[in-house]
């Protein structure tokens, strides 16, 4: 039997809202065998259809009078993945309805077949009324967001929150890094151009691309031998903003999958740890080290604590503190349904723990950088005045002039300059 992507893709759904998985872990689990090929539908197909659900659902709820029980849920994700291929229009209508019957057939769900069958071409015909009777739903469905997250934004963003979940439901900009260490920005172009891969250069910063499309990392010139990295723009202003200088003792707190952690070995020759609570993830920045052929000290351990800390203070620290990631839904849609409220107060607790503990680390006259992936003020400039207002020694090292106490750190909103929902701030510790 030929391998249907939409059975795959239907089963990865399945574990993200029926079983709660985290999206990054259950696709590999479903896709480690396919061609890259099958793996890019699957993709395609599963994070298409996850930013649209709560609309794609309403839409089959509204053309059945029979209800899909939950023990069929498998089937409503079908469905679903026909809804999402008929609005790409990449392929003909008949053909996304045959595949997905198919793929009704290949889960054992051959009873479904015309039901399936039947949801799909109605769905062809009645999209204009379908769409007109979506403007009147509630918000939670028309915004594709879960309610308790449409009041944060509301509430710290009342003139921007609809921008920011517009953005939330888009497909993510294709940033990479080149590697000073490896070429120069300019040869490392000259062989993009000659790949036939189309770019543009960030103004700001010369080694920093964002190509016009998404591709496979293999089709990028030298990527094993080390030349770029895939990573956000917003990302890469972790390690400009450090500012690690050479001979420096740095770490790197939170440090897994190692993007930043190798951006500041780029910059400077410093010797940096590179701490993470989660073992398997620390594989991954061992495995980005090797490629960029650069070397830092791995090491796992709890960042709230210090039992795996050798005694020696640091120049500069970089804490990427755990966070709610409301700030990159649209590279993991999984959040919408994964978070909840009550993430955030727990979410906020660990990170001033976290906060506190790192400080203690620092040499005096040293610089820690606050970092989140939030947009959320309760983990960000909240956490960064309660800390300033509770340490002595500890003083705001304004990013942008505009900054104080009370609005401290750069927030970075979706979307703003193609880059991700990112929060910074910068500290000095007194001497």
């Amino acid at each position: 039997m030929s391998i249907n992507t939409r059975a795959i893709s239907a089963n990865i759904i399945y574990s993200v809202l029926d079983k709660q998985q985290s999206l990054s872990q259950c696709f590999e689990q479903h896709t480690n065998t396919l061609t890259a090929s099958q793996r890019g539908q699957c993709q395609d197909f599963v994070y298409g259809v996850l930013r649209q659900y709560s609309q794609f659902n309403y839409f089959i709820n509204q053309l059945t009078h029979t209800k899909i029980k939950p023990e069929f849920n498998l089937v409503r994700y079908l469905i679903a993945i026909g809804f999402y291929q008929i609005d790409q229009e990449r392929v003909a209508d008949h053909a996304a309805v045959g595949e997905t019957v198919e793929a009704c057939k290949q889960l054992n769900f051959s009873g479904f077949s015309s039901l399936v069958n039947a949801l799909l071409r109605s769905y062809q015909r009645e999209q204009q009324s379908l769409n007109e009777k979506l403007n009147a739903a509630p918000a939670q469905i028309t915004s594709a967001h879960p309610d308790w997250l449409l009041k944060r934004l509301k509430t710290a963003y009342p003139k921007g929150w609809k921008k920011i979940i517009k953005q939330n439901l888009a497909k993510p900009p294709f940033w990479i890094r080149i590697n000073q260490r490896k070429q120069t920005t300019d040869d490392f172009i000259q062989k993009l151009t000659a790949a036939e891969i189309p770019f543009t250069q960030d103004n700001k910063q010369a080694e920093t691309l964002l190509l016009d499309n998404a591709v496979s990392v293999d089709t990028l010139p030298d990527f094993f031998e080390g030349s770029c990295s895939v990573q956000d723009a917003a990302a890469q202003q972790a390690a400009r903003l450090l500012g690690a200088m050479d001979g420096e003792k740095i770490l790197d707190a939170c440090a897994a999958p190692g993007g930043k952690t190798a951006h500041i070995l780029e910059m400077a020759n410093v010797e940096c740890d590179a701490l993470d609570i989660d073992e398997k993830r620390l594989n991954r920045v061992s495995q980005t080290m090797q490629r960029l052929n650069l070397n830092c000290n791995i090491l796992q351990g709890d960042a709230s604590k210090n039992d795996w800390w050798d005694g020696q203070q640091y120049d500069r620290i970089l804490l990427d503190a755990p966070c709610s990631a409301t700030g990159v839904i649209r590279r993991h849609p999984d959040i919408l349904y994964l978070r909840k409220d009550s993430d955030i107060k727990a979410l906020s607790e660990l990170q001033q723990e976290i906060l506190k503990n790192m400080w203690s680390l620092l040499k005096p006259g040293g610089v820690l950088l606050y970092a989140t992936c939030s947009i959320l003020p309760d983990e960000n400039k909240k956490q960064i005045t309660q800390f300033l207002n509770s340490q002595q020694d500890a003083k705001l090292d304004p990013i942008f002039s505009s900054e104080n106490i009370e609005d401290p750190g750069w927030q970075i909103l979706p979307g703003s300059q193609n880059m991700d929902g990112f929060y910074y701030a910068r500290l000095i510790k007194q001497s």
